[in-house]
């Protein structure tokens, strides 16, 4: 008699988990992915031009939805997996809706939520209309219309570095890595759209950890005149022109400086999602310090937990970039399969 096909299941339907779908039925597993959300793709599909080369995100969306159309992968989305617990070295996944599903390994794939920035009440966002998120401005780029609250165009805009992240008030010691970049980016394309619009960043440190980073920096100080000032935003407030009013500690110039701003716009650090979070309390996963699912080893087992058929595919690891979590997910795929050949090892 032939063996049983193997089945995997796989929890998020973001980047990590829509690769490793694809990779996994392409290697005639079958695969049920479920997504909480009503549609697939994660945060990507909210983005409108990717670092560092200005792609539209529809394309690298486009190429996710490919991965999934497969005759061995079932798809259920707007179902949440509460917990996964092993039974004689079967899986079972329980889902909000009262169902259970087996499989014989499990991947999870469970992503990041963007820290909430009304937890920073000095940045003043849900209290000052022209204050925003990196997230709403991505959602004006994708409208093609830049405006402040009273529909007015913005001429003078700032961008708050490591919001959420390098930050002990709010128990995020580590560097979300892709602040920096992101602002970068969304500075340049401020001016795209707003060509005489005056841009100032306010950053701790530079971190520009990757493939032409560094370039995108240099090109948005020479080309588009981004102004860069390294120092902490202490307050933000509104004044009777509805203007906000910046308090920052310029550190390089050794000085404080106040600066009116049309518009303010938060960048957002990533965090452990919820959904993860409550994964990994129902189902004995275990969290780092940093909250995100800690791997059973940092150097040569990323993708493995501390459970053995469980893997961990993506952003629900660390945060990471588009590139590097579909690599994670091709990886997380590999360990999978050679469980599969290596049950014992």
């Amino acid at each position: 008699m032939p063996e049983k096909r193997k089945e995997v299941i796989i929890i998020g339907a973001g980047a990590a988990g829509m690769e490793a779908a694809g990779q996994l039925a392409r290697a005639d597993y079958k695969v049920t992915v479920f997504e909480k959300e009503p549609k697939t793709g994660g945060h990507v599909k909210d983005w409108y031009h990717l670092f560092p080369d200005s792609r539209d995100s529809g394309e690298v969306i486009e190429y996710l939805d490919k991965q999934l159309d497969h005759k061995n992968i079932i798809l259920r989305t707007g179902t949440v997996v509460e917990n996964i617990k092993k039974n004689d070295g079967t899986f079972v996944v329980r889902t909000s809706d009262g169902g259970e599903i087996s499989s014989d390994a499990v991947i999870v794939a469970t992503g990041f939520d963007l820290f909430r920035s009304e937890r920073k009440e000095e940045y003043g966002y849900g209290i000052y209309d022209n204050v925003i998120t990196s997230s709403d401005l991505e959602a004006m780029f994708r409208k093609n219309e830049i405006k402040r609250h009273d529909d007015r165009i913005p001429e003078k805009i700032g961008f708050v570095h490591c919001v959420g992240s390098r930050d002990e008030k709010v128990s995020n010691l580590y560097c979300s890595k892709l602040c920096c970049v992101t602002a970068v980016k969304q500075a340049m394309e401020v001016k795209k759209h707003i060509e005489n619009a005056r841009v100032f960043c306010f950053y701790m440190d530079m971190r520009m950890g990757g493939a032409l980073y560094e370039e995108l920096y240099k090109e948005s100080q020479e080309r588009f005149g981004i102004n860069y000032i390294r120092g902490k935003v202490s307050e933000v407030s509104e004044n009777i022109n509805n203007k906000l009013v910046v308090k920052v500690e310029d550190t390089l110039a050794g000085r404080p400086l106040k600066m009116e701003l049309d518009m303010l716009v938060l960048m957002a650090g990533m965090e452990m999602s919820e959904s993860g979070l409550k994964l990994a309390g129902a189902s004995g996963l275990k969290t780092g310090e940093n909250r995100f699912f800690s791997p059973a080893d940092h150097h040569f087992g990323s993708n493995k937990s501390k459970i053995k058929g469980v893997f961990y595919a993506g952003a629900c690891t660390a945060p990471l970039n588009i590139t590097e979590t579909i690599s994670h997910a091709r990886a997380a795929v590999a360990d999978v399969i050679d469980y599969f050949r290596n049950p014992k090892s």
